[in-house]
């Protein structure tokens, strides 16, 4: 076999090695899909009116806060599911079984390419779980195109792959199981001080900056104009550069500390 097929053939053992661990464990899945979805119900059904007054001058509504919020928790739902990648990965590296791997006649990345899919897939699904809430209490796109779903779904796809490859270089540092899952909780953090919850105008002014120029906001104020029609403006293109700059960073980060240490 070429070195190529052997590399499709090891990954995708090591694939569905880590989605058989997801289903056996669905413990820590489900508890990271929760914190969206109860986010979700919070500020739609107690924060609702309150904010969407505040967002709209006091003439918005709630199923208006809806549209404007979901965009924003389907980027943090992606952030919330990759944390568990961090602790999968640090459990591999902690518990032996990499070391074993690396006795085997197996492709030395298949293991962190089966971690990447194996999350990537599990991000995807989880966006759907937490879309479909959003749509049975109300929320619907605005007039968009076959075309502008596929650049949606094909942005949300870019933004896990990228996530992922920073969770595997969290995991890969980190000590154990908590200690990779405290150095992923930016994943989550970052959403609360984007444009998700409230727009970054409505910030204070010394806090805009903080909130604007991080990868969740242009990633959300894309996604919002894909689905509902608003300005996109320069955000499209940052996202984009966010995306494939934290996947190179990741993947550069994460082979660098697999290699260092197998020797």
């Amino acid at each position: 076999m070429s070195s190529l097929s052997l590399a499709v053939r090891d990954s995708s053992t090591m694939l569905r090695r880590n989605l058989l661990h997801a289903r056996r464990y669905p413990s820590l899945t489900l508890n990271l899909l929760l914190t969206p979805v109860i986010l979700l119900l919070l500020f739609v059904y107690v924060f609702g009116d309150v904010m969407s007054a505040g967002i709209g001058g006091g003439g918005a509504s709630r199923s208006d806060y809806i549209a404007y919020l979901v965009p924003g928790l389907l980027l943090m739902t992606i952030g919330s599911t990759t944390i568990g990648t961090a602790v999968s990965v640090s459990n591999d590296m902690t518990e032996g079984i990499i070391a074993r791997f690396r006795t085997m006649a197996i492709h030395r990345g298949s293991v962190l390419v089966g971690h990447v899919v194996g999350s990537v897939l599990q991000s995807v699904m989880s966006v759907v779980l937490v879309g479909a809430v959003a749509v049975a209490i109300g929320f619907r796109s605005t007039d968009a195109t076959v075309l502008e779903w596929f650049a949606a779904f094909g942005l949300l796809t870019m933004f896990s792959l990228a996530l992922t490859w920073i969770a595997v270089g969290m995991g890969m540092v980190s000590p154990n199981a908590e200690a990779a899952s405290n150095n992923a909780m930016p994943l989550i953090f970052l959403p609360l001080i984007s444009s998700a919850f409230v727009p970054v105008g409505a910030m204070p002014g010394w806090f805009q900056p903080i909130a604007q120029y991080q990868p969740f906001t242009p990633a959300i104020e894309t996604l919002r104009g894909l689905l509902l029609g608003t300005e996109i403006g320069n955000n499209g293109w940052l996202a984009v550069a966010w995306c494939l700059g934290l996947t190179v960073l990741g993947y550069l980060w994460s082979k660098s500390v697999f290699n260092r240490d197998s020797k």
